[in-house]
């Protein structure tokens, strides 16, 4: 049976995409992103599953930089629909909610509703467990925000049901695991996706040159983010994202231009691109 990290509790958004992405596996949920990471990294789980950015409210913080450290591989995406229910104990109504708390992503994809309630806001670690601990309090003044497995985990009542601001709510995962794909010698069939991280040398208009390539070979760039590690003058680092397997020519010819005005380039993944990406389109 697969075991799954994930960073959250049980009837999280992370908890639902292990659960539909690897329906009977194992979960094992993780205090933190870093934790969940370093399961798969120690053999205690096959694979770990990370929320990497949302349509709403973007990407996800400290993800980034912790991929590219973690030593493993990306060998899958998922899309996920993010729904969140406001949900109380048992008895509890919306007239009579004071506080309602959630994660501060959940609170920032549901303004509309909080600005209509007028309600007093506290953030929690994670969304689920906003919903263990109005369980836990039995004060029906508190609701939280959850996704729609939260309530019947902890016996709460649905307040209101889908309150997201956007129906179109997205939150897109990578699966990670220890062994990414063998290294192939012709792409497979279907869509692919590659992901990648890079470090532009220490020279005039460097990062140009080195995206360059991708333009001059018809290679769709999905993805392109700069983090900073550490303090002072040090280089930025880049995550990307493209259209695209590693074994195809204009790929490849796009990496090497890559390498040539890099320090350091990593492919951290190649997987199947997710159905979601022509659909959404």
């Amino acid at each position: 049976m697969t075991t799954v990290a994930y960073q959250g509790e049980p009837g999280s958004n992370s908890s639902t995409a292990a659960r539909e992405l690897f329906p009977g596996c194992t979960e094992l949920p993780c205090t933190g992103f870093e934790e969940a990471l370093d399961a798969v990294t120690l053999g205690t789980a096959d694979l770990a599953v990370i929320p990497v950015d949302n349509s709403t409210a973007g990407r996800v913080a400290d993800v980034h930089h912790l991929l590219p450290e973690s030593g493993l591989s990306i060998v899958a995406e998922y899309f996920l629909a993010i729904r969140f229910d406001l949900v109380g104990v048992r008895g509890a109504s919306l007239a009579g909610v004071e506080c309602v708390r959630s994660h501060v992503h959940a609170l920032g994809q549901c303004r509309k509703v909080l600005r209509k309630g007028g309600w007093r806001t506290l953030v929690t670690d994670d969304t689920a467990g906003a919903a263990r601990e109005v369980a836990e309090l039995g004060d029906p003044r508190h609701a939280a925000l959850a996704p729609p497995l939260a309530a019947s985990l902890y016996d709460l009542e649905v307040l209101q049901a889908g309150v997201e601001d956007n129906p179109d709510n997205t939150t897109r995962f990578v699966v990670l695991s220890r062994e990414g794909a063998s290294p192939a010698a012709e792409a497979p069939e279907g869509p692919m996706m590659t992901s990648l991280f890079f470090c532009v040398r220490n020279i005039p208009s460097a990062l140009y040159k080195a995206l360059g390539g991708f333009a001059s070979n018809a290679v769709n760039l999905t993805k392109i983010e700069s983090y900073q590690m550490g303090a002072g003058l040090n280089p930025s680092r880049f995550y990307v994202e493209i259209e695209g397997h590693p074994a195809e020519p204009h790929v490849a010819l796009a990496l090497e231009e890559l390498h040539f005005f890099s320090s350091e380039v990593r492919i951290l993944g190649t997987y199947p691109a997710h159905p979601h990406r022509t659909e959404s389109r």
